[in-house]
């Protein structure tokens, strides 16, 4: 990211493995290893250096909307629209375990520890949404099973420490719910269209959201204060914190099934960058053919990935202009 407004001529890796739009994408702990899930039903891990395919976990029978792997890459864990859950061995690709539910899987993740891993699914007729959590040393049932009332779940991870699970909802609240008392414990409404994606920052005192309403907003991570909120003009899927620079990515675009009435150019496909304090954009990366539907930073924060509905995922690896570059204030 150059200077302000412009763009990078970062070349990126282009991994392509999927058939269909990508869904999520997420980094292990040690950065070295980058999965990806699809509207496909073969989750799949790559090498984030090299872009070289190392497999993929077989066992879906429909799309695929999240992924998660544990502290030591040991496990990976996956969620579906065929009404599973599934626990896998992270290197031999062989399943371990599987959660049949009511309804799809919309969001998954390993606690900080491992021990737990937490799952939501998806409300319809007759079925409610549900926050599930099981432990993972046991075959036993689930540990919590937390009703959620009114609008469901659409995107969920733990908290700092495992003291609670954050969930952002499709009328633009946002959640804590204890998973040891098995209710909501604090709740706000900050924006006004579904959320699409949260994330946590390194040092785990802050959130992102992504939403609908063409806006992403900074949180205080225990009190759900709204600290700085980003702005756009299309709808927003994903956005990132870095680990190492006072920056945001933002990614979005405007509605899949839209994309083909217009050019690359009006569908406003970049990645976006802001400054996380100033709440200015610096900088924009091109590249995808539709819209973004997942970014994460590289845990070192020097580089990048994005996952599209055009089934690319581009790991983009900052120019050393990205590093020096500085806000004038």
């Amino acid at each position: 990211v150059a200077s302000r407004g412009t763009c990078c001529n970062m070349r990126p890796l282009m991994l392509h493995g999927h058939e269909r739009a990508i869904t999520q994408i997420r980094y292990n702990y040690d950065g070295d290893l980058l999965f990806s899930v699809a509207k496909d039903n073969k989750p799949t891990v790559w090498l984030s250096e090299t872009g070289e395919r190392l497999g993929t976990y077989n066992g879906h029978n429909g799309a695929v909307w999240c992924i998660d792997v544990n502290l030591d890459s040991g496990y990976v864990f996956t969620g579906a629209g065929d009404n599973t859950a599934k626990l896998w061995d992270c290197e031999r690709g062989k399943e371990i375990r599987n959660f049949n539910t009511n309804s799809s899987v919309r969001s998954c993740g390993f606690s900080h520890l491992g021990d737990l891993i937490m799952f939501t699914t998806d409300e319809r007729t007759s079925v409610n949404c549900e926050i599930l959590v099981y432990d993972v040393r046991t075959d036993e049932s689930a540990v919590a099973r937390i009703p959620v009332d009114g609008s469901k779940v659409t995107t969920a991870l733990w908290g700092p420490f495992d003291e609670f699970i954050v969930t952002g909802h499709e009328d633009g609240s946002l959640s804590h719910y204890d998973h040891r008392i098995e209710k909501c414990i604090s709740k706000v409404q900050e924006h006004k269209g579904s959320v699409s994606d949260v994330q946590m920052s390194s040092d785990m005192t802050m959130l992102i959201t992504s939403s609908k309403d063409t806006t992403a907003k900074l949180y205080d991570v225990d009190s759900l204060e709204v600290i700085k909120t980003y702005r756009t003009e299309r709808p927003v899927n994903s956005a990132a914190i870095s680990p190492i620079k006072d920056h945001v990515v933002l990614g979005g675009g405007q509605e899949a099934m839209d994309v083909t009435t217009t050019t690359t150019k009006a569908g406003k496909f970049e990645a976006r960058f802001f400054h996380m304090i100033f709440e200015e954009e610096i900088g924009r990366v091109k590249g995808h053919f539709g819209p973004i539907n997942n970014l994460k930073f590289h845990p070192n924060g020097r580089s990048y990935s994005s996952g599209g509905e055009d089934g690319y995922v581009r790991v983009h690896n900052f120019d050393p202009s990205y590093f020096e570059f500085e806000m004038d204030y």
